[in-house]
């Protein structure tokens, strides 16, 4: 059990209690429950359908208040606004806007944090490769599969960098691949010091990621501790040899015989089916075959790796770069003509030549400041252009 002091979750004696509208009592979905969750650890809640888990974790989140008991997140209360900052949340079910698009999706969610642009933008495009949707940013959320929804969601609760992520059935609507890849991005969080906390039904997903669980029925707490503890069959020795023949099996028989024990099981052992599932996928990608869904994630997003030298040095190439911008001389423009000027030559190029000269003595324009420049001289323009003396006009 983790020390008080690295605890970031606690609940004492919590309690929720619904009630009718005549204010009488109804049910108890959670009943006096204790339960603390450390610093770097990945937390199950675990239960059948109407156990408890969701409305612990909204209280948990400041959602839902309790009837009784006592709630603390990161040492303060679940309600105030520097504890919500530092939480990330992906819900049961994904409540985004279905006519915004995943870039969208995650720019409106970045906004909600004050994350600024430039990082906001660095940050989606990480977290769209990370969840495998860098392909179908440009789709509508509306047009997603629910797999690929809980993608996205999973890539929102994690935008602003939370230090505690409150996953609610995560997996739900995943494919055996997104799910693998989301085992493994939960154990990379939690090694970079983020808490998690995750509320399943499914027990594979538990046992695989979590390190301490929570077991609750009829809003009870009925077994808390660690994994390893939790599962162990005391009473057993399990041992895993190379493959041996018939003789060396009724050698150890005699053995285990003559200590007064007995041999329960005698088998191979199997590779989990999740195992041959990602095989067969990985053995498909090497072929190059197409897909229309998402495909792998890449890897898991630079910010949620925590690496301040990168950061530092990033920030303070585009401090040097701001300030060469600055310092750089300023060009003086040309002015600009008129619109009407601009219209006026336009259309003195498709006039005759001798309606353009008249144009040009009557309505030359007259700038303030400058004084009209003289007449050329329409026999030296002839001259220029090859033109003999002008025919005297006919009487």
């Amino acid at each position: 059990m983790p020390h008080e002091n690295d605890n970031v979750v606690a609940t004492v004696k919590l309690t929720k209690v619904f009630r009718d509208f005549w204010l009488r009592e109804k049910v108890a979905a959670v009943c006096d429950l204790d339960m603390e969750v450390g610093r770097k650890e990945v937390f199950g809640l675990l239960g059948p359908n109407g156990s408890g888990k969701s409305t612990t974790l909204k209280m948990i989140l400041g959602l839902m208040f309790p009837t009784r008991g006592a709630i603390s997140v990161l040492g303060r209360g679940p309600n105030d606004v520097r504890t919500k900052e530092r939480i990330g949340f992906l819900p049961e079910e994904s409540y985004l806007y279905p006519f915004l698009d995943a870039r969208e999706t995650l720019d409106f969610y970045g906004r909600l944090f004050h994350i600024p642009r430039q990082q906001r933008m660095r940050r989606i495009d990480m977290l769209l490769d990370m969840v495998g949707l860098s392909s179908v940013a440009y789709r509508r959320i509306g047009e997603y599969s629910k797999g690929m929804q809980r993608r996205i969601g999973l890539a929102q609760a994690l935008i602003n960098d939370p230090d505690i992520l409150i996953l609610d059935e995560p997996t739900s609507g995943l494919d055996p691949l997104g799910i693998k890849q989301f085992k493994d991005l939960i154990r990379t969080l939690a090694g970079r010091g983020k808490t998690v906390i995750l509320s399943t039904h499914l027990l594979g997903d538990a046992e695989d990621i979590c390190d301490r669980v929570c077991i609750l029925y009829g809003g009870r707490r009925q077994a808390y501790g660690r994994i390893d503890e939790l599962l162990a069959r005391s009473l057993h020795t399990q041992l895993i040899t190379d493959r041996l023949d018939e003789r060396t099996i009724d050698a150890v028989l005699k053995v285990i015989r003559s200590s007064g024990r007995n041999l329960l099981e005698i088998g191979s052992p199997r590779d989990r089916l999740e195992s041959l599932f990602i095989s067969i996928i990985d053995d498909a990608r090497r072929l190059r075959l197409d897909t229309g869904g998402a495909i792998s994630g890449g890897a898991v997003a630079e910010f949620l790796r925590g690496q301040p030298e990168q950061e530092g040095r990033r920030v303070i190439e585009e401090l040097v770069s701001a300030s060469a911008v600055l310092a750089a001389p300023v060009r003086q423009q040309p002015e600009a003509l008129p619109a009407a000027q601009v219209s006026r030559d336009v259309l003195a190029g498709l006039m005759p030549d001798e309606k353009r000269d008249l144009n040009a003595a009557t309505e030359q324009p007259h700038r303030p400041g400058k004084t009209a420049s003289p007449q050329v001289d329409k026999k030296i323009i002839d001259d220029l252009l090859g033109k003999g003396p002008a025919d005297p006009e006919p009487k």
